[in-house]
């Protein structure tokens, strides 16, 4: 069983760890912050489930922790939605994008953790982005009042408004602001999502957002990326809607071989009234994607690492009634669970020429063994994403037992399936920016080891981000450290890498006092570690409470509305 069924089955506790192997570092700070779903299996797609932050503190004796130790700690996301869940379970079901209830559908905020200076966010692709305490991990509220994002992505009854957006906003350095996006669904000219760019001030209640003028597309904007002038979109291509199948049919929809990319440059938004549709410059990319990140520093050329998802289908989950590829019964712990790739995974990187609409390939790589590209760890300083110098790359091998004879039906004629009959190891992986040429590489023997999403720490770093203290003494990639966590039946650890060098092997390894397993953990990033909330005007749930939005609750319920809000007005 090489996916780890604890996985799945883990609680979310509190707990220490210890250093077993190597010597932990002595010029490492601040924190790792993730993001993980709760498995409550209520949902089919367990990545779906309600969100929670989990903190691992990267200083001996940190948050707590006693002297030499670790802390590791866990907190549910209390968003309004959850709130009235946990007042009321049994009038919530599943979705194919979550929770759905008479209050309205549910922010989950399971899927990214996302810093910005001393401030702390979660995100995730149907929902608001959420603000969080960075001491105590709690809620704190949701990035933006409903009416200044248009409104709803689609219409529904309730208090709580479904926004399609993105797991990855980017926070631009130089204005200070974040930019998301918002996707409308729409009827003409066809059916499918309208995207919008969307432009987040910290200081305020509001956003703007300006529609892509012309633009209908079918899949889902999972990250946004950005140069100093241009802000960059993609359809992942890798999560689309099946009407059959929400009305309860089988999935017959397939994922795209090439997707639409579009380029909006940041001046032409300023003094823009927000709602006014732009035109973007447009593009076609393959394979599809789930991350990229573009170099800052656009003077000779929008330069963007692409992350592959050769034949990732992430609307494929694992039912109980499902076998594998091989033939063989689903693991039952793994059900909810997503089908993984059904082919090796390729990492490029390209150059947008916004002038003359061309894609010029500067340096690929792709082998037998690059299957399951999860994550990435990036120097995230400005002074590191103008130049950078090495990617870090997760992936986590083949995994038959995760992939169903099902989805390799449906595939048939785009997935060898000789190919994917085999159990291949993880592989944490570095590459040189601009060639793709693999520079190192550590591959995991157990291959019941699950890696997930790495971080770069930087060196010598001090506590105030705002300085962009992030970019430690040599920014880039290469002077710091690589932090990858790793999922086993047999206990959670977490191994540190000198970032120049992971083949050479960690140098440090923590594990549980007690060998504690953790469930799902998705994405993380590094901060440092802050004690207190920064001071500024933030939404407040009541303010959104309009009476035509609380008409439309049952009147029985509407007492539940007002308590949630009271709760969320004293924080």
């Amino acid at each position: 069983m090489p996916v780890p069924g604890t996985l799945t089955t883990a609680p979310q506790v509190d707990f220490e760890l210890e250093v077993v192997a190597g010597q932990w570092p002595s010029d490492i700070s601040g924190e790792m912050v993730f993001s993980s779903p709760n498995n409550s299996r209520k949902l089919n797609a367990a990545i779906f489930d309600w969100g929670a932050i989990v903190r691992l503190s990267l200083e001996p004796g940190g948050r707590g922790a006693a002297p030499q130790h670790f802390a590791w700690q866990t907190r549910t996301i209390q968003t309004p939605g959850k709130r009235l869940f946990d007042l009321h379970p049994e009038l919530f079901h599943g979705t194919p994008t979550g929770y759905q209830s008479p209050f309205g559908p549910s922010n989950a905020s399971n899927t990214a953790p996302l810093p910005w200076g001393n401030r702390l966010y979660t995100t995730w692709d149907a929902g608001r982005p959420v603000e969080l305490n960075p001491e105590t991990l709690e809620f704190v509220g949701e990035v933006g009042h409903l009416d200044s994002w248009g409104g709803s992505s689609m219409e529904t009854a309730g208090v709580m408004p479904f926004l399609f957006s993105s797991a990855h906003p980017v926070v631009d350095p130089e204005r200070n602001c974040l930019w998301t996006v918002k996707m409308d669904f729409v009827m003409e000219p066809s059916f499918g999502l309208r995207p919008a760019v969307v432009r987040y001030d910290p200081d305020g209640t509001t956003v703007k957002y300006w529609p892509l003028d012309g633009i209908v597309f079918g899949s889902s904007i999972h990250t946004v990326s950005q140069t100093r002038n241009w802000v960059i979109l993609a359809d992942s291509g890798n999560f689309k809607a099946d009407p059959n199948e929400v009305f309860g049919g089988e999935r017959t929809v397939t994922i795209d071989d090439e997707v639409p990319v579009w380029l909006i440059r940041k001046d032409q938004l300023d003094g823009l009234a927000s709602g006014t549709p732009v035109k973007p410059v447009p593009f076609m990319m393959s394979p599809s994607v789930g991350h990229y990140y573009a170099r800052w520093d656009d003077t000779d050329g929008v330069s963007v690492v692409w992350e592959g998802m050769d034949l990732m289908d992430l609307g494929q989950y694992l039912k109980a009634s499902d076998l594998d590829v091989n033939g063989k019964p689903i693991d039952p712990d793994l059900v909810g669970l997503y089908n993984m790739a059904m082919a090796p995974e390729t990492i490029v990187e390209v150059q947008f020429d916004p002038e003359t609409g061309k894609v010029t390939e500067q340096g690929s790589y792709k082998a037998d063994w690059t299957f399951n590209l999860q994550l990435s760890a990036i120097d995230w300083s400005t002074e590191g994403m103008s130049n950078p110098t090495l990617h870090h790359v997760s992936y986590q091998g083949c995994r038959p037992g995760n992939i169903t004879d099902r989805a390799a039906r449906l595939y048939e004629g785009r997935i060898d399936r000789e190919l994917v009959a085999r159990e291949t190891p993880g592989v944490l992986a570095t590459f040189e920016r601009g060639s793709m040429e693999l520079k190192s590489k550590w591959e995991y023997s157990d291959l019941g080891d699950h890696i997930t999403s790495p971080t770069f720490a930087p060196r010598n770093v001090g506590a105030d981000a705002s300085l962009s203290s992030y970019s430690g003494n040599k920014p880039g990639g290469h002077d710091g450290y690589v932090v990858q966590p790793v999922q086993n039946d047999n206990g959670f650890r977490v191994e540190v890498f000198d970032a120049a060098n992971v083949g050479a092997g960690p140098v440090a390894v923590l594990q549980g006092t007690n060998k504690e397993c953790v469930p799902m953990v998705l994405h993380s990033a590094w901060m440092p570690a802050y004690h207190e909330l920064a001071p500024a005007e933030r939404l407040k749930f009541s303010s959104e409470l309009s009476e035509a939005r609380l008409a439309s609750v049952p009147e029985e319920l509407r007492t539940s509305v007002h308590h949630v809000a009271a709760e969320c007005d004293e924080i």
